[in-house]
């Protein structure tokens, strides 16, 4: 592999006027494509094979207009008043009247008809329903919902708004988390480089890469059901990988250039090296990412791919257009900023580190650690344990108006809705009675499904013919467990509802579906476990020829994923720092761990690939397995630092985000990396790794003959290169 990346880097660099054209002219046709298409993200999902979606499906074959978005339009009262004031009662009729003559709404709950006013008369419930899909209801038709509350705002009436599509639903995507993001990175390159053009090149090849893939993918929002959390996970990884994968090339690149190699032959050799590493390791992030699929929910797999693909390109450029811009840039990029931060010549300075790496930080670190391998081992996996103990006490659920912030009118509307109602109002279950022939067939359904536990009311809804919709207030919250118990009663007890009526009853709405998003996730996490994991063992035991780095690779992931997610429960359902990072206590949205555990595991085989494979290098060459250790573990401390700051620094960035759910993403990328750079890939590996001895590289000699050598350490690329450089002198005639 490494030779043919070689001869890669080298055509790229020869012909970098045309790569570069290319490669701006994909990006000007991606750009195009996304803004004719007006492709636009959606977070209604469809969930295969589930009885909420078999609901859905049945809903807009029979009874299109239920199918609909829906807004609830929240009504409160302050102080005495009241929503039965006569004042109040007219303005609500008003915004009623307003209501149902707005285009595309082709039903409105009258709460003085519908009965849904609080016992203690401050509060109401209206509702809105829609000809179109939720994501399809146009902005006009909001605004006309704005205007038509003004009368019942005008009279004194808080209005506030929930449902499944309503005013201010769709959060604007903010390119502040990006532009953090990169600014931080810059700062980290500059203070690892100490040169402008060194630490712009990551950068600017990160930039190209994502304006591609995130074009690309709006423009596949335009036929393709996309979620603004894949966007979001696309955004982050491209950037992250896309900086970290030039980030390598070019610490080898300047490495070279410190021995005073030319850049002509740099350029491809460090690609032919670093870039087999950095090919292994995006390998093992996209299998991660494509083995979301497992689950069989579109909306991950689709969230997957995406992220795949943005790590693809992220590969591509790395491979292709870096080695083209590193031909443009020369010498400066092995030019130092003079810092009274650096005291004496940062030339010399960064010569000495690459001719005695022994003195190095890094290698410091190192040192300490294989000296003091067993209590280092041992108070790294406590220190995890400790971490991750809250994870024992995770409870999933959906994002609902509870976990967004009080300033948000959907958190307004479902805490007014909780303290008058009462919580289940805000997550009713919808019943659908199918082959009705008598509505007097509903009576005994009826009366079931009061008598169950949990049931806080049962209300008749609407529907004609064989087809008719009756809503199941629980006592519970949309996301306490108990709302679930009442889910798979209502499910158990199918028969005994239903008795002689001859009717039959489906469970759906939003809040069903919810509980069977988390009960598939749940069920696809082993599977998914047992995919990725075994593919990623295949992958490493191919890349460096021994079983025994990836079992390490794992286990070391599963420390740090269990951290992670120890972490989130802390923060996000406990409440711990709910002040400093605006965050509401809740439940850990339901596929978080599944897109944590694939997305940590690919960014975690990323480190363990870079570490491991310099510390493989130094092992080929010299034979000394435990100076290796110390030796590699060096050579890739300031690197994989670097490199993780800068992916901690991203993730981190995309906590600005209104949106709960970006935040959590965000933390939880943020925290697996940070625990899985510095304690597991610097700390715990080496120690590993230096117990282990001469035995940690033991194959057997089938696997030798049999399966065929990479190269990812570029030995036998240095060994070419090297003895065409004895048979020919000239520069330009060196070729591997």
């Amino acid at each position: 592999m490494s030779t043919y990346l070689y001869r890669l880097a080298k055509w790229s660099f020869h012909h970098r006027r045309l790569v570069l054209a290319l490669w701006l002219l994909l990006a000007v046709l991606m750009i195009v494509l996304g803004t004719v298409s007006g492709g636009k993200t959606n977070d209604n999902f469809t969930i295969p094979g589930t009885e909420s979606e078999d609901v859905a499906t049945l809903l807009t074959r029979e009874m299109p207009a239920a199918a609909g978005g829906q807004t609830q339009i929240v009504l409160a009262t302050h102080g005495n008043a009241k929503i039965t004031d006569a004042g109040n009662v007219t303005a609500i009729d008003t915004m009623i009247t307003k209501l149902q003559a707005i285009p595309g709404v082709v039903a409105v709950g009258d709460p003085f008809q519908t009965k849904m006013i609080a016992p203690s008369g401050q509060a109401a419930i209206a509702t809105v329903q829609y000809s179109q899909a939720p994501a399809d209801v146009p902005d006009s038709t909001f605004d006309a919902v704005r205007t038509a509350v003004e009368p019942a705002q005008n009279s004194g009436v808080q209005v506030e708004y929930s449902g499944s599509a309503y005013p201010g639903w769709l959060i604007s995507v903010s390119e502040v988390p990006e532009i953090v993001g990169m600014l931080i990175a810059f700062v980290i390159l500059l203070v690892t480089f100490g040169a402008f053009v060194a630490a712009g090149l990551p950068i600017l090849n990160a930039i190209v890469g994502i304006v591609v893939t995130l074009m690309g993918v709006t423009a596949l929002a335009s036929v393709v059901t996309i979620a603004s959390a894949s966007t979001t996970v696309a955004i982050m990884l491209g950037l992250s990988c896309g900086i970290d994968y030039a980030l390598f090339i070019l610490s080898r690149h300047r490495n070279n250039l410190m021995t005073d190699m030319s850049v002509e032959d740099s350029v491809p050799l460090a690609v032919g090296t670093a870039g087999s590493s950095v090919v292994f390791a995006g390998i093992t992030v996209i299998v991660a990412l494509c083995g979301l699929a497992v689950a069989g929910i579109p909306f991950l797999t689709v969230m997957g791919l995406a992220a795949a693909a943005a790590v693809l390109v992220a590969l591509l450029v790395s491979l292709t257009l870096l080695p083209a811009l590193l031909g443009f840039a020369g010498w400066t990029v092995a030019k130092f900023l003079q810092s009274p931060l650096r005291p004496g010549r940062p030339e010399a300075i960064a010569r000495q580190a690459v001719e005695q790496p022994e003195r190095t930080a890094g290698a410091v670190w190192a040192r300490f650690v294989v000296r003091w391998r067993y209590p280092v081992l041992i108070a790294g996996i406590v220190l995890l344990a400790v971490i991750a103990a809250p994870a024992t006490q995770m409870n999933l659920g959906l994002p609902s108006g509870s976990s967004k912030p009080t300033s948000d009118t959907q958190r307004r509307a479902y805490d007014i809705v909780a303290q008058n109602f009462g919580p289940g109002y805000n997550g009713p279950l919808l019943v659908v009675v199918d082959n009705v022939t008598d509505p007097a067939q509903l009576t005994p359904i009826t009366q079931a499904l009061g008598k169950l536990p949990d049931v806080a009311a049962v209300v008749p809804g609407s529907g004609a013919g064989a087809l008719r919709t009756i809503q199941v207030v629980p006592q519970s919250g949309p996301n306490d467990p108990k709302t679930a118990d009442l889910v798979h009663s209502i499910r158990n007890q199918r028969n005994e509802i239903e008795g002689s009526t001859g009717t039959r009853i489906l469970v759906g709405g939003t809040t069903a579906s919810n509980i069977d998003v988390s009960a598939k996730l749940s069920g696809a996490l082993p599977v998914f476990l047992v995919v990725v994991v075994g593919l990623a063992f295949i992958l490493l035991t191919f890349a460096f020829r021994t079983i025994w780095v990836p079992i390490k690779s794992i286990i070391g992931f599963l420390l740090s994923v269990g951290a992670a997610f120890g972490a989130e429960v802390a923060l996000f359902q406990w409440g711990w720092g709910q002040h400093i990072f605006g965050i509401a206590p809740g439940e850990i949205i339901s596929f978080l761990p599944i897109v944590m555990l694939g997305i940590i595991f690919g960014l975690s085989s990323d480190y363990e690939v870079f570490v491991v494979s310099r510390i493989k290098e130094d092992f080929t060459k010299n034979g000394d397995a435990r100076l290796a250790v110390e030796r590699g573990t060096g050579y890739s401390a300031r690197v994989v630092t670097a490199a993780a700051l800068i992916m901690f620094s991203i993730f981190v960035a995309f906590m600005i985000n209104k949106d709960p759910t970006i935040k959590a993403i965000g933390f939880g990328f943020a925290v697996g990396v940070l625990l899985d750079a510095f304690v597991v890939r610097l700390t715990l590996v080496p120690a590993v790794m230096a117990i282990a001895h001469r035995q940690f590289w033991y194959h057997p000699q089938w696997f030798a003959k049999y399966v065929p050598n990479p190269d990812i350490e570029g030995e036998r690329l240095e060994q070419r290169l090297a003895a065409a450089a004895e048979r020919s002198p000239e520069p330009d005639a060196v070729a591997p």
